[in-house]
């Protein structure tokens, strides 16, 4: 049963690792990978003396550290409101909805931001001009670009990796709540004291893993909300790794920067685990 996951893995994920020698190649499809000749860090240097790609890693650290930062908590505190409610049918009503936008494709919530937030015909702008006259640019301004971003991410995503939570919550012991309710502390005081201490080990393996995805921040977000008058912060390695590798044929060049991004998700992750684990709550 476990051949398939076996089969997948390495088909898809340690076979495909051998392409990372086009970084250091002058790759070309007629060459091939095996016959293109060998540059060594060639693409390496290119890439960190280039100005408008050191600005790409910028802004791909900046957003993935906000989506972090921001994003991260929501999802807890989610589990641990649903986890309150004590009606089971608004329980599963509430999960529903919640967990609902997890399953739409970022094409349809771009178009639900696009429908909100455009200047012209957006209903947030449309409400704006009946009370202060006239429209904002919500997309064309960095700083509400950002918080338009961060929000659609959470909005998005923060239902579905609340299931993680609440499997980790119904692992703890009912009978502490009970303890607490009888020496008197108040539900805000259980959830501090019991509930948070209860599910600290999936909050550290979950925030580990989430440092090594900081610069992923993802292609498909980043590219149906970005516009070019905020391309000075929506630029990321993704989009650029897109527009640079395929559809400008520059291969090794994107490939070297895709390296890059995978070395620095894996040192990390090394590091948080690390400190994690100083206070024994370590991934491994």
């Amino acid at each position: 049963m476990f051949a398939p996951v076996i089969l997948f893995y390495l088909l898809f994920k340690y076979l495909p690792m051998f392409g990372v020698v086009i970084a250091f190649k002058d790759y070309n499809f007629i060459q091939g990978i095996m016959n293109s000749p060998w540059v060594g860090w060639k693409h390496f240097r290119m890439l960190f003396d280039n100005p408008q790609s050191l600005e790409i890693i910028r802004n791909t650290f900046v957003l993935g550290l906000l989506s972090i930062f921001v994003g991260f908590p929501f999802p807890i505190i989610l589990a641990i409101l649903l986890n309150e409610l004590r009606k089971l049918w608004f329980k599963r009503v509430v999960q529903t909805l919640v967990y609902l936008p997890h399953f739409f494709s970022w094409v349809i919530v771009g178009g639900i931001v696009l429908t909100l937030f455009a200047q012209e015909s957006g209903i947030v702008n449309h409400l704006m001009k009946g009370v202060t006259g006239e429209a904002y640019p919500f997309l064309y301004k960095s700083g509400s670009w950002i918080a338009i971003f961060l929000g659609a991410g959470v909005w998005k995503e923060a239902g579905f990796a609340a299931i993680i939570y609440l499997a980790a919550l119904s692992s703890i012991d009912t009978s502490l709540y009970e303890a607490a309710n009888i020496d008197g502390a108040n539900k805000w005081r259980r959830i501090w004291h019991i509930t948070l201490p209860g599910i600290s080990s999936t909050i550290v393996i979950m925030f580990i893993l989430s440092i090594g995805n900081v610069l992923e921040v993802g292609f498909d977000k980043v590219f149906v909300l970005q516009n070019p008058v905020v391309s000075d912060i929506s630029e990321v390695i993704s989009t650029y790794i897109y527009r640079i590798g395929i559809e400008g044929a520059q291969f090794s060049f994107t490939t070297a920067l895709g390296l890059f991004e995978s070395v620095v998700g894996l040192v990390l992750v090394l590091l948080t685990n690390r400190t994690a684990r100083k206070f024994g709550q370590g991934l491994w």
